[in-house]
């Protein structure tokens, strides 16, 4: 694991833990500006904003990630099979990836925004 950084308690929760941050709840939901979404763990980019689509899930969500930006390993939990990603940097959980995303990929990053950070193309 890579250099981290000091997170909120609903941070920790979700990056470190496994959590799930309330549908809903987080303010990138509403973000369309260029540039691009990091882990709020450790600064890793993840997404360029270029790829978030609305899902109607209360997640942002993306269709693609950056090249070797997050890994994917097989969750069980709450008696389904899910494909769980988390940044590859840092190890922390962002959230699950499923095949009902838009073209090109079909794929939709199902993310938690809490365990995200932006920066605006024009701060980058």
């Amino acid at each position: 694991m890579s250099q981290t950084k000091d997170l909120t308690p609903e941070q920790h929760r979700v990056l470190r833990e496994h959590g799930t941050e309330r549908p809903g709840s987080s303010p990138l939901n509403q973000e369309k500006r260029p540039g691009e979404f990091e882990c709020a763990g450790c600064g890793a980019q993840l997404f360029d904003a270029s790829t978030k689509f609305e899902s109607g899930t209360g997640w942002p969500s993306f269709w693609d990630t950056l090249p070797g930006a997050v890994k994917t390993t097989t969750d069980t939990s709450h008696g389904m099979v899910r494909t769980e990603f988390h940044c590859a940097n840092c190890g922390g959980h962002l959230g699950h990836v499923f095949n009902d995303g838009p073209g090109p990929t079909g794929l939709r990053y199902c993310t938690n925004g809490c365990a995200l950070d932006f920066k605006p193309e024009d701060q980058k």
